[in-house]
């Protein structure tokens, strides 16, 4: 592969952050030296699932360990405190180091601790998955699971450094190339339809197939990291509705996650069904162009994603539920974002309940 390590540096508000797109694992003598040298305590977050590449990182060193059980169910308030006292018992000062090593929800837990622990330590996060790579280890959005709701709890904290290995994501599953591939799919969709037209050309070998086109890959991966540097530049804490175009299918999507039981779709999963939703409800607003609609749903539609409404998982009356509790409420109402033309936009009037769970229901056709 030709790829030289790509730096990308980023200003999020008071933070300054810097992402790392490359092909190894880093080691921890250049996470170190990319702290600045000197004295240097971590501690290494990871889940059972990436201890393999924890020891990477480590290389032979006797580095404090928190090890988590994986997946979005134990993205909970006990795993938090377990790598807390992981910190504690290794002596931690607020001059340390935490480095989260795997996908989002191992970055999120890892942020999140970072950010109270002796009211905010060292972060660095190493991005083993695709999702991670493309969305949720940029930014600084950080948090945990609880009452039932995604994400209930979180701060904003960007890490320092947040490392990309591409030769990490060799070994992935292919339910986490579904997963991170709907996350790409959603940057496309806001930056442009040649990025859309991109990701179409290679969807008749599935998620799992970029795999095998690394060099495409890395461009991919820069690209959506680009964006949405460039997006958490402009509206750090999502005070107004730049970041929020980040989420364009997430509330749908983390609806149906909490309807579902979290856990039991992937979060990329959910996005995709979310996208779709998304583009109904732009529809039926005449802000999403029927063209524009289609054009996505028939890309989520080409990677596998379920598009059709209602979801099998999806109890209506349950996902109004998990909707009534979103996060991203403004002035109390529900907002969403919609595609336009050529990118999204935010919405937070001009429809009511009916319209949502019409939207729900799949009232449309594409």
């Amino acid at each position: 592969m030709g790829l030289v390590t790509s730096l990308l540096q980023f200003t999020f508000g008071a933070f300054e952050s810097t992402a790392h797109i490359q092909r190894a694992v880093p080691a921890i003598g250049d996470i170190a030296a990319d702290f600045g040298g000197g004295f240097f305590r971590p501690v290494i977050v990871c889940d059972e699932n990436t201890a393999p590449i924890a020891d990477l990182v480590c290389g032979g060193q006797a580095v404090p360990r928190c090890v988590l059980p994986p997946g979005e169910e134990h993205k909970d308030w006990p795993a938090v405190a377990a790598i807390l006292r992981a910190a504690h018992e290794a002596g931690l000062g607020r001059d340390g180091v935490f480095i989260g090593v795997g996908g989002g929800v191992t970055g999120d837990l890892s942020a999140f601790a970072a950010s109270v622990y002796m009211r905010g330590a060292g972060l660095a996060l190493v991005s083993t998955t695709l999702l991670g790579m493309v969305d949720a280890s940029l930014g600084g959005k950080t948090g945990f699971d609880l009452f039932g709701i995604k994400n209930c709890a979180g701060t904003f904290y960007p890490a320092r450094h947040v490392y990309m290995p591409l030769e990490s994501l060799a070994g992935l599953p292919p339910a986490e190339w579904k997963s991170g591939m709907a996350e790409l799919i959603k940057t496309a969709a806001l930056e442009s339809d040649d990025f859309l037209d991109e990701l179409a050309a290679r969807a008749s070998g599935g998620c799992a197939a970029w795999a095998h086109d690394t060099e495409r890959l890395a461009q991919c991966v820069r690209r959506a990291a680009l964006l949405k540097g460039r997006i958490v530049e402009a509206d750090p804490k999502e005070t107004g509705s730049t970041r929020a175009l980040l989420n364009l299918g997430h509330t749908f999507g983390h609806a149906l996650e909490a309807a579902a039981g979290l856990g039991v779709l992937s979060h990329g999963e959910a996005v995709a069904w979310g996208m779709a939703r998304s583009c109904e409800l732009g529809r039926a607003l005449g802000i999403t162009p029927p063209a524009r609609a289609k054009k996505i749903t028939s890309l989520l539609a080409a990677y596998g994603y379920e598009t059709a409404a209602p979801h099998p998982l999806g109890d209506v009356e349950a996902l109004m539920w998990a909707l009534s509790g979103d996060k991203k409420k403004r002035g109390g109402k529900l907002a969403f974002v919609v595609p336009t033309e050529t990118g999204a936009r935010l919405v937070s009037e001009g429809f009511d309940m009916n319209t949502i769970k019409n939207s729900i229901n799949g009232v449309l056709s594409f």
